[in-house]
C-alpha cells in the first residue's frame, strides 16, 4: 500500500490490519528523515484479537528491517568445514559423558560457547585453514568477526536441525515457525545463522543483512496508551 494510502488509513478513527503491518510501519515511521514521511499517527489505543498468540507465544519474535553487509560467504564456507572436528559437551550426568567436549550448548537460549579445550582445537584448526596466523587469540579484538562466523557456524551445527526448525526447498533454506509448523518463507534469522546454515546445508548463501532498527510484538503494543484484547 502507498504512504499516503497507509496515512489516510491510519487518520480513521478505526484502522484494522495485522501486527506484522503495525510493527514495521512503525519501524519505518522511526527511519523516516523527516515527520511528514511518517504514516502512523499517535498510539492510542489497541484492540488485539488472538492476544495470547501475540503477546504470549510471540512475545519475543523481533520485527527487523535489515539492509544489505559485505559479502562474506567464502568465510562462512570455510569455517563450516572446521565444525565437523568438534565434539558437544556432554552433562556429566548423561550416559554419553566422555569427558570435557570443545563446546557446551544452552538449549533454552540457543547460545553455544567453546570449552577451554575446544578453543585450543579451533585455533589449531583454524591456522591449519589458513584463516588464522599461528600465536593468534580467537578472543582477540582482531578477530571478532571470525568468532561471529564460529559462533554462528556452531549454533547452525549444534542447535538447528533440517526438517524440524527449517527446511531446504529449491536451494534455499526456509524457517518452520516454531508455534505454528508454518513455513515462513521470505523470513531469515539474523546474526550470520542463516548464512551458517546455508553453508551446512550447501546451498547458495545469500548476503548477510545488517539490522537497521528491530523491535518485539511485545514491547511495540506496549506503546499504546491502552490496550486490550
Amino acid at each position: 500500500m502507498p504512504a499516503p494510502a497507509k496515512r489516510e488509513a491510519y487518520a480513521a478513527d478505526i484502522t484494522y490490519g495485522t501486527n506484522n503491518e503495525y510493527g514495521f510501519d512503525y519501524l519505518r515511521d522511526n527511519m523516516a528523515f523527516s515527520p511528514e514521511e511518517r504514516v502512523q499517527r499517535k498510539l492510542h489505543y489497541a484492540l488485539v484479537d488472538e492476544v495470547d498468540s501475540i503477546l504470549i507465544d510471540e512475545a519475543r519474535t523481533p520485527l527487523i528491517i535489515s539492509g544489505p553487509a559485505e559479502d562474506s560467504s567464502e568465510m562462512y564456507k570455510r569455517v563450516n568445514k572446521i565444525i565437523p572436528h568438534l565434539i558437544r559437551q556432554e552433562k556429566e550426568d548423561s550416559e554419553t559423558f566422555q569427558g570435557e567436549g570443545h563446546f557446551s550448548v544452552d538449549e533454552k537460549s540457543r547460545q553455544v560457547n567453546l570449552t577451554e579445550r575446544g578453543l585450543v582445537l579451533i585455533e589449531e584448526l583454524l591456522v591449519k585453514e589458513g584463516i588464522m596466523d599461528e600465536g593468534e587469540s580467537l578472543y582477540s579484538p582482531a578477530n571478532i568477526m571470525l568468532m561471529h562466523h564460529v559462533t554462528a557456524a556452531l549454533r547452525a551445527h549444534a542447535l538447528f536441525t533440517r526438517d524440524v526448525d527449517y527446511i531446504v526447498k529449491d536451494g534455499e533454506v526456509i524457517i518452520v515457525d516454531e508455534h505454528t509448523g508454518r513455513t515462513m518463507q521470505g523470513r531469515r534469522w539474523s546474526d550470520g545463522l542463516h548464512q551458517a546454515v546455508e553453508a551446512k546445508e550447501g546451498v547458495q548463501i545469500q548476503n548477510e543483512n545488517q539490522t537497521l532498527a528491530s523491535i518485539t510484538f511485545q514491547n511495540y503494543f506496549r506503546l499504546y496508551e491502552k490496550l486490550a484484547g
